[in-house]
């Protein structure tokens, strides 16, 4: 389930879109959600988002022959726009706990003979 992910990320003031069952399955968890078309529905679709730079990250976990097919089109999309892409619910949220983290706390970088 990406809901824990997709909740910590909206709280961090992350914009969230998502199509179809899942806008309609966040929306009511109480997330705030753009619903956008997948790319079978017409235009625009998540791919025309991907490709406008309107995204900055994907959780897609597919269910169904449909999303499987346009999830095809999903990737190419974020890996030419150069976008990180996540295909299960806990990269989701190991995605989020990242982010929190830096949050946090400032990165470092040190040689490994400090440690």
């Amino acid at each position: 389930m990406i809901l824990p992910g997709v909740r910590q990320l909206a709280d961090f003031g992350f914009k969230v879109i998502a199509t179809g069952g899942t806008a309609d399955y966040l929306i009511a968890q109480g997330v705030n959600v753009e619903k956008v078309n997948k790319v079978a529905e017409g235009r625009p679709n998540i791919v025309d988002k991907i490709k406008d730079g309107e995204v900055a990250m994907i959780f897609n976990t597919t269910e169904g022959w449909q999303s499987l097919k346009d999830s095809q089109s999903i990737r190419v999309s974020a890996l030419y726009g150069k976008v990180p892409y996540f295909t299960t619910a806990a990269a989701s949220v190991a995605t989020a706990r990242a982010i929190a983290a830096l949050r946090a706390h400032e990165l470092e970088v040190r040689a490994l003979q400090d440690y």
